[in-house]
């Protein structure tokens, strides 16, 4: 029997949701969260990094569910999204001194059923902050609702374990959305690096988009502007285990260290978190045939994916069909939830 969302998250404190696509199932996920979890008495405490709850998506102007709350339920969403959007009875709790478009974030409990919209904090330190202001309120699990493109915002610095969705409204084509959501999912978990020298030197770095190698002499800093290929041949860089790159990994930088021919067996190219890795699938996997490996310093615990067959734009998948191959290419649990808000 296949385990409910429910019983996965479980044994974690914090989880976020992300998705590949736009309408690919967050909300419906995040609303079946809501009420599995209300429902057996838990004090659930939800923010966003985006806007959430709306009726109509805003980007590209398709249906969304709203989200519904149950009495007691602690929520930091923005001061005007109170005002206009939230229906519940509201205690007001803290002001966060929290900016957004749309106002400061607020942290309120609802002291009614109801509909809200969220839009909370935008960066990692300032969701940790409410994370924990959402614990010393009573909250037994904190969920936010995140985005693919701000991954660093679920690493495990701000919560314990996340959920992708996933589904036909990321292309049309079953087999594209199969393999780019492996993908996703095999560069979410990339390992964090255990070479403790290399996270020592990142911290006291000066330049935070320099680049690092570790080697036989210790850390030593690349010069600004010299590419990686070159950087490998010098004296400085000898007996060469790791490099990191302060900035984003990009098919540019890459594609003359893989066509250079320089050895690449046994060492690591280690990046802040995945976000930093914009690589195409074909290209890591030269990197993984010259025996070299990904790595990252801080990881994304994906304990889940959830498909959606439907898309918003009018076609489906079937849904046995999505469900089998997509167990079969990420090793994950895999939910259809649309069943599962059935």
């Amino acid at each position: 029997m296949k385990p409910t969302l429910r019983q996965l998250i479980a044994p974690y404190a914090s989880v976020s949701i992300i998705g590949m696509c736009k309408n690919a199932g967050k909300t419906t996920v995040l609303n079946q969260i809501i009420r599995e979890l209300s429902a057996a008495g838990c004090v659930l405490g939800l923010t966003s990094i985006g806007r959430d709850g709306e009726s109509k998506d805003l980007v590209t102007g398709t249906q969304k569910p709203g989200i519904y709350v149950r009495e007691g339920t602690l929520v930091a969403t923005a001061s005007e999204l109170i005002l206009h959007h939230c229906d519940v009875t509201r205690e007001v709790l803290a002001a966060t001194g929290i900016s957004t478009p749309m106002g400061d974030v607020v942290m309120l409990r609802a002291r009614s059923d109801g509909n809200i919209q969220l839009a909370g904090p935008s960066l990692t330190s300032q969701l940790a902050t409410v994370r924990e202001d959402f614990f010393r309120m009573g909250a037994e699990k904190v969920i936010i609702d995140g985005a693919l493109s701000r991954k660093t915002l679920c690493s495990r610095k701000v919560t314990e374990a996340t959920i992708l969705c996933t589904g036909a409204s990321y292309h049309k084509n079953i087999d594209t959305v199969i393999e780019d959501t492996a993908y996703t999912c095999e560069i979410l978990t990339l390992p964090e690096t255990r070479d403790d020298a290399l996270r020592q030197a990142v911290e006291e770095m000066s330049d935070p988009r320099s680049i690092l190698i570790a080697g036989d002499d210790g850390v030593w800093t690349v010069p600004t502007g010299m590419a990686p290929e070159n950087a490998l041949r010098d004296p400085r860089a000898a007996g060469a285990r790791a490099v990191f790159f302060g900035g984003a990994v990009s098919e540019f930088l890459m594609k003359p260290l893989l066509m250079s021919g320089e050895k690449l067996e046994g060492l690591s190219f280690v990046v802040r978190d995945s976000t930093k890795l914009l690589l195409k699938q074909e290209s890591c996997e030269k990197l993984r045939r010259r025996g070299a490996e990904l790595q990252v310093l801080d990881s994304v615990n994906l304990m889940a994916v959830t498909v959606n067959p439907f898309s918003a734009y009018g076609f489906h998948f079937p849904k046995e069909e999505l469900m089998a191959r997509m167990e079969a290419r990420v090793g994950l649990p895999v939910i259809n939830v649309m069943e599962e808000a059935t």
